[in-house]
C-alpha cells in the first residue's frame, strides 16, 4: 500500500474527490439496473402473452394448410402463395429505453383484400382463403414477436453489464480507494505526532 500512494494531504483530497465520485456514479448504475429490471419485466410479460398467441396461431395456420391441401390439392395451395402481387413492406426504427437502444418495427398492412392477393375469389374455396387469413395473422405476430424479443435480449445484455459495473464499484472500486485514503490519513497523522514529539524535544533541549 505503502509504495502505491503518496502520504500527502493533496492525495488525500484527490482520495476523497474520486470516493465521492465513484459513490455517485455507483448510485446512478443501481438506479438504472434497477429501472432496467423493471421494463425487462414489463416486457417480458408482454412476452410470455405473444409467444402462447403465437404458438396458436401458428398451430391454427399450419392446420388450415394441411387442411387446404389435402382437400383443394397441393397445387392449388402453391397457386394461392405464389400469386400475391404485394408483399408487406417493413421499416425498422430504434428507440430508446434508459440508453438502450431497441427496435421498432413498422410493417404495413399484413392484411390483403383479394386484388392484392392476386387470385380470384371464384378460383379458390373458402378453405383457401381461411388459410391465407390464417397465415397472414400468423405474421402480424411474427413481426411484434421479433421487436419484443429483440428488446428483451438487448435489455438483458445491459442489465448483466450494469450489474457487473455497479458490483465492480461496490466491492472492488470504491473499497481500495477508501483504503488507500485510510492508509493516507493513518501515515498525517503518524506524521504529525513525530512532528510534535519533535517540537517537545527541541523546546525541552
Amino acid at each position: 500500500m505503502a509504495t502505491d500512494v503518496k502520504a500527502t494531504r493533496s492525495e488525500l483530497l484527490g482520495l476523497k474527490r474520486k470516493i465521492k465520485l465513484a459513490e455517485s456514479g455507483h448510485k446512478l448504475l443501481k438506479k438504472k439496473r434497477d429501472g432496467l429490471i423493471m421494463e425487462f419485466f414489463e416486457v417480458l410479460k408482454n412476452a410470455r402473452d405473444l409467444r402462447r398467441e403465437l404458438n396458436e396461431r401458428y398451430v391454427k395456420a399450419h392446420g388450415k394448410m394441411r387442411e387446404s391441401a389435402a382437400l383443394d390439392g397441393i397445387v392449388n395451395v402453391k397457386s394461392v402463395a405464389l400469386a400475391l402481387r404485394e408483399r408487406p413492406a417493413i421499416e425498422l426504427e430504434i428507440k430508446n429505453i434508459m440508453g438502450v437502444t431497441v427496435p421498432v418495427i413498422k410493417a404495413g398492412a399484413m392484411r390483403k383484400n383479394l386484388v392484392q392477393r392476386g387470385y380470384g375469389m371464384m378460383s379458390t374455396s373458402m378453405r383457401l382463403d381461411e388459410m391465407v387469413n390464417s397465415y397472414e395473422d400468423l405474421l402480424e405476430n411474427i413481426i411484434t414477436a421479433a421487436e419484443i424479443e429483440t428488446t428483451m435480449r438487448k435489455l438483458l445484455k445491459e442489465i448483466e453489464s450494469t450489474k457487473r459495473r455497479v458490483n465492480a464499484l461496490e466491492f472492488v472500486v470504491i473499497p481500495r480507494i477508501k483504503r488507500q485514503a485510510a492508509f493516507i490519513n493513518m501515515r498525517l497523522e503518524e506524521m504529525e505526532r513525530e512532528n510534535i514529539f519533535r517540537m517537545k524535544r527541541l523546546k525541552g533541549n
